[in-house]
């Protein structure tokens, strides 16, 4: 009997096979499929996450807002994103934006209450860019933050990769 171990996305895959040698037959005798508890993720430690898988870079009174690489990761291949609000003041919590997958479209939310400043241009020409980089190149919005003292109510990286590996 033969096995093969593999991985594809934080699954193993435990593949069991017999080769009949008589007719040269391949017979499958025990496919089990066990997920793994954890999921591995890029968290990068400077920066402070939502539950709902927004990022926040505090940089002076300003910051980067974006989505995670779990949040890209469950929505898949983004087509187009959506931020109308720029010059808007927004409370933590209320929709800044949408973001549109293949299969599907969620609201994007602000982390902290402030002032849309700019919409990051090269997501609007290459949206796809959200799955490639998402905590670089890909940052959806800057803000000018009202309250940094909001920022101690967001989780860090520890309590993010808590939240999403429960």
């Amino acid at each position: 009997m033969t096995k093969a171990i593999f991985r594809l996305r934080n699954i193993d895959y435990f593949y069991c096979h017999k080769l009949q040698t008589s007719n040269l037959k391949l017979q499958t005798s025990n496919l089990k499929l066990q997920t793994s508890n954890q999921i591995t993720m890029n968290i990068p430690s400077d920066l402070h996450y939502t539950t709902d898988h927004e990022w926040i870079k505090i940089i002076g009174n300003t910051a980067l807002v974006g989505i995670t690489d779990f949040a890209q990761g469950e929505l898949g291949d983004i087509v187009f994103v959506e931020i109308e609000t720029v010059g808007s003041h927004l409370e933590k919590g209320q929709t800044f934006g949408t973001i549109e997958a293949v299969k599907t479209v969620s609201d994007l939310f602000m982390p902290v209450s402030g002032k849309v400043l700019e919409v990051n241009s090269k997501i609007n020409e290459s949206p796809e860019l959200i799955n490639k980089d998402p905590y670089g190149e890909a940052w959806l919005i800057k803000v000018a933050v009202d309250d940094a003292a909001q920022i101690s109510e967001l989780m860090d990286a520890t309590a993010y990769a808590g939240m999403i590996n429960s």
